[in-house]
């Protein structure tokens, strides 16, 4: 393993689940699985612990379940990624997950490439959804409030951190938000910190939903 491996937590209460998974992954290059965990509340001390990149999160656990467990984690550690990883597809448990600041959403007999596509563009600062979900999470984006031209949103946002947020709201990853406003990663980072904690967001999912309903990305 390599400096520049993504580093991933497995959590599932299912041990022939969470152990080939692990053991699909850790045989990836450029993957590195530094822990597992069995319920929610044991993963939150695993992430405490290993600092993982990406957690790969069941949702239904004893203990904790896996939202109430990324809202945690999320919200202690920002710039850990969640992927839920699950048999439940229905809207409200998607949402829910998004809320608590998921950045993906996969189905339990996604294929092993679908997984780790997931896991890879999640480290990049992306949002993944299963082929079944994503046109329906596309279509809750899109439906927000046009927002009126007399009042702008988000008053305590800087400048920066608007122009950041409205292309977090359409899709942009941070990379792709650098290179369209000129400045460094590191601003865009510093920017995306700055608009989680005035939106009171756990992550990139809700600041996105709260960008959308604004009228952000819409353009």
């Amino acid at each position: 393993m390599t400096g520049t491996d993504i580093r991933v937590v497995v959590v599932d209460d299912h041990q022939i689940l969470r152990e080939g998974l692990s053991s699909l992954l850790g045989a990836l290059d450029g993957i590195e699985v530094v822990g597992t965990a069995a319920d929610g509340r044991d993963a939150i001390h695993v992430v405490d612990g290993t600092e993982p990149d990406v957690v790969v999160m069941d949702i239904q656990m004893p203990e904790l379940d896996g939202i109430e467990a990324t809202r945690h984690i999320t919200g202690r550690q920002p710039g850990v990624r969640v992927v839920m990883l699950t048999m439940n597809e229905d809207d409200d448990t998607v949402l829910s997950a998004i809320r608590a600041g998921a950045s993906g959403y996969l189905l339990k007999g996604s294929g092993a490439d679908e997984v780790q596509n997931a896991i890879r563009a999640a480290a990049a600062g992306g949002m993944v959804f299963g082929a079944t979900l994503a046109a329906r999470v596309a279509t809750y984006f899109a439906g927000g409030v046009a927002r009126t031209e007399e009042v702008e949103p988000f008053p305590d946002l800087t400048e920066r951190e608007r122009d950041v947020l409205r292309l977090l709201a359409a899709g942009r990853s941070n990379d792709a938000i650098a290179a369209e406003l000129y400045v460094s990663n590191k601003t865009v980072r510093n920017a995306v910190s700055g608009i989680y904690a005035k939106l009171h967001t756990a992550g990139r999912a809700e600041a996105i939903i709260k960008a959308r309903e604004a009228g952000y990305g819409r353009d």
